[in-house]
């Protein structure tokens, strides 16, 4: 029988550690899928800062470095300065990439880096006790926002992708989802744009934001935070091409 479905050579054969009904998984495959489709395993370098991926080199058969909470743009940069060569990519959540991490975000973005970046937004600090992010909706309930997210108090969701789009460093970004099957093949097509353009050498600072569920922290059934995503969630960060 004609094998049509395996895992990629970029992901390692490992018992999973993220929730049931967790995007990650799926995030974590995509990336490996474009990895190997481009021929570029071996030049592969991943960063990844705290959050739920802290341990994504347990997933990924390339090598990774860790970086402090925020900082993975930063150390991004650094590694692909001194080695313009490799293909160079950070994998943040929204409390990484959008709280603390705002300013190497921005900057990054702004000086026109020829890196990756694959965002998982959440709407949730998934790691810490579910607290509120930058992405949380209005009127979502956290740890932290017991009665929901308020504007008053809290402020608005952050868009980072639009913000960032605004920038003449930014060469391409797009907002993708992993509700569905027909969604997840659009986010693969996304994430391997991201990392094509590095490859050749296309410069500019390329990113990818990906709606995950948490059904955790949400406290919804991995189904319902499939919906979740679909029903509520796009209608704040609409899906698409931004730049």
């Amino acid at each position: 029988m004609k094998k049509v479905f395996g895992r990629p050579e970029a992901l390692y054969d490992t018992p999973t550690h993220y929730c049931p009904g967790c995007g990650h998984g799926i995030a974590h495959r995509l990336v490996a899928e474009a990895v190997d489709e481009l021929g570029i395993r071996e030049r592969t370098i991943g960063i990844a800062p705290v959050g739920c991926a802290v341990v994504a080199y347990d997933y990924w058969n390339f090598d990774c470095s860790e970086a402090a909470h925020g900082r993975a743009l930063a150390v991004a940069t650094a590694i692909k300065r001194a080695r313009p060569r490799n293909i160079v990519f950070t994998y943040q959540g929204d409390g990484d990439l959008a709280a603390i991490g705002t300013n190497e975000t921005i900057h990054a973005a702004n000086r026109g880096e020829n890196l990756t970046v694959v965002f998982i937004n959440n709407a949730v600090y998934g790691m810490t006790g579910g607290q509120m992010a930058p992405t949380t909706l209005l009127g979502q309930k956290t740890s932290t926002t017991v009665d929901g997210r308020k504007r008053e108090w809290h402020g608005s969701p952050l868009k980072v992708s639009e913000m960032l789009a605004l920038l003449p460093g930014v060469r391409y970004i797009e907002r993708v989802s992993l509700h569905s099957p027909q969604e997840v093949l659009k986010a693969k097509r996304a994430i391997r744009q991201a990392f094509k353009n590095q490859v050749e050498n296309d410069s500019g600072f390329s990113m990818v934001e990906v709606l995950s569920p948490c059904p955790t922290y949400w406290g919804l059934s991995p189904k319902g935070a499939m919906d979740w995503v679909k029903d509520v969630m796009q209608k704040e960060f609409p899906l698409g091409r931004i730049k």
